[in-house]
């Protein structure tokens, strides 16, 4: 039981959020507004993500 907590918790919003800021910064470096607008969507989901599954889990 821990170890699937631990993996929606902390490791898959850390992978999220860091290929959102990946994408954030590509996006606005290229002035592509797609790549932007998926960043974003990316980040806010990794920053939502475990509350919202773990909360189902728990």
């Amino acid at each position: 039981m821990a170890t699937g907590t631990l993996i929606f918790s902390h490791i898959i919003p850390a992978v999220l959020g860091f290929f959102g800021v990946l994408l954030l910064i590509s996006g606005i470096m290229d002035n592509e507004k797609r790549i932007t607008i998926i960043g974003a969507a990316l980040f806010i989901i990794a920053a939502i993500s475990p509350f919202i599954v773990l909360s189902f889990i728990i």
